[in-house]
């Protein structure tokens, strides 16, 4: 494919992670690299600040800067959930984004996200096409839920798993302080998949964990899961138990909706969900008389910046890179993705997977990882999370405080 000359611009979409920056600076530093590249856009809030022609020009960033980026949580150029329409339905939001491409010379269009992220990132691709405005658009991963088809774990969940982990083995100590008994209920997010909930698995293989785990994998039984919470209080005084946000019953019904949960959506329709461990912890309180903490983790999960992995904030820069090394080869309509070898040491590996296959695909936990009846992990989850959360994130301390990345945020012009 022949050298494709003109401007790059990166965005960020869907809920955060305490590295998704880390992924923006492999996409910023390998762009400002390349010669074909001839200016580098970071859109203000996604999708939404190419709509409005508000970006900024990275090149007015320092090298410092973006080594920062690599440490520091949430979306530094902000992000949005706002879902395109179907440009066989509405061409709107299409046409404007070809005009503001073609005003900019934009040819390369980076966009980071999850799974409405992709089906985001697969539509500009298809249009673009379908218009014929050569431009190669490459999806960059990034979701702490773990559920993005196609690639072996995503940027964010290793970080937000050794969270997870971390946490669960401290309110073990301070659960077991007085004499009293307790039960801890513990609450992850996860709306279909169960990965960071599964995590606290790799407290329990450490003896420090949950006493019972549950994904939205399996169908939840309020009958036994209080009977089981009983029975354990009963023989040692003091239990944990971890549950996804998104845990249902036989019906589909979501457990959280058993309490007075808000039924409120986002844009793209999903229920806001949330409340769950307070839910369980009413049932649990008149079911077994004892002393019951719901403990929700909520957006600590994703912004735990100070207790992130190093492999997951390298792997989440390389992510970026390669994105833009890709896309100057002459690759288009593709997410970058991550294998690893079927046995051996763990090594990560960088592949492509077409756009189309990714948009508005889940993977979650395999079913023969949960094991004890719904309520614990495998062995073969605990090998295949333990790589994804090891070292130190690195990250940088100034006067006892983290040193975060502050952009300039200098804005394009035309």
């Amino acid at each position: 494919m022949s050298e494709l000359k003109g401007a790059a611009i990166f965005g960020q979409s869907g809920g955060p992670t305490s590295v998704i920056n880390a992924s923006a600076a492999g996409v910023f530093t390998e762009a400002l690299k390349q010669g074909n590249i001839t200016a580098v856009y970071g859109a203000a809030h996604g999708i939404k600040g190419m709509l409005d022609e508000n970006f900024y020009d990275m090149s007015k960033e320092s090298a410092e800067t973006f080594e920062l980026m690599k440490t520091t949580p949430s979306s530094a150029l902000g992000s949005v959930r706002y879902k395109l329409a179907s440009a066989d339905v509405d061409e709107t939001d299409y046409k404007r984004l070809l005009e503001v491409f073609k005003k900019y010379d934009i040819r390369y269009f980076f966009y980071n996200g999850g799974n409405d992220s992709m089906d985001t990132c697969n539509k500009v691709s298809k249009y673009m096409q379908k218009v014929g405005y050569d431009c190669r658009v490459m999806g960059v991963p990034k979701t702490i839920d773990n559920d993005l088809w196609g690639t072996d774990h995503c940027p964010g969940f290793g970080s937000a798993a050794k969270y997870v982990a971390t946490s669960t083995m401290e309110v073990y100590h301070d659960a077991r302080v007085y004499d009293k008994g307790t039960i801890t209920i513990l609450e992850m997010m996860g709306r279909n998949a169960g990965w960071l909930t599964a995590a606290t698995a790799l407290a329990a293989d450490k003896g420090k964990g949950p006493d019972l785990i549950y994904l939205p994998e399996v169908d939840f039984d309020m009958e036994k899961f209080l009977d089981k919470v009983d029975a354990l209080y009963k023989k040692s005084g003091h239990v944990i138990v971890a549950v996804s946000e998104g845990i249902k019953d036989k019906d589909g019904k979501y457990i959280a909706e058993y309490g007075s949960m808000s039924k409120a959506t986002d844009s793209f329709g999903h229920a806001q969900l949330g409340g769950l461990a307070d839910t369980l912890a009413g049932f649990v309180q008149e079911k077994t008389g004892a002393k019951v903490r719901p403990v929700e983790f909520s957006i600590l999960q994703r912004c735990a910046a100070h207790g992130g992995s190093k492999t997951d904030v390298d792997e989440a820069f390389l992510a970026g890179q390669m994105a833009v090394k890709f896309a100057c080869e002459g690759q288009t309509d593709y997410m970058v993705a991550f294998e690893r070898p079927a046995s051996g040491a763990y090594q990560c590996n960088i592949k492509l997977v077409k756009l189309d296959e990714v948009a508005n695909k889940e993977k979650t936990v395999p079913l023969e990882w949960i094991i004890n009846d719904g309520t614990g992990l495998s062995k073969e989850f605990i090998d295949y999370a333990t790589p994804l959360i090891q070292g130190a994130s690195g990250l940088p301390f100034e006067n006892g405080l983290p040193k975060f990345a502050e952009l300039k945020k200098v804005l394009a012009k035309k």
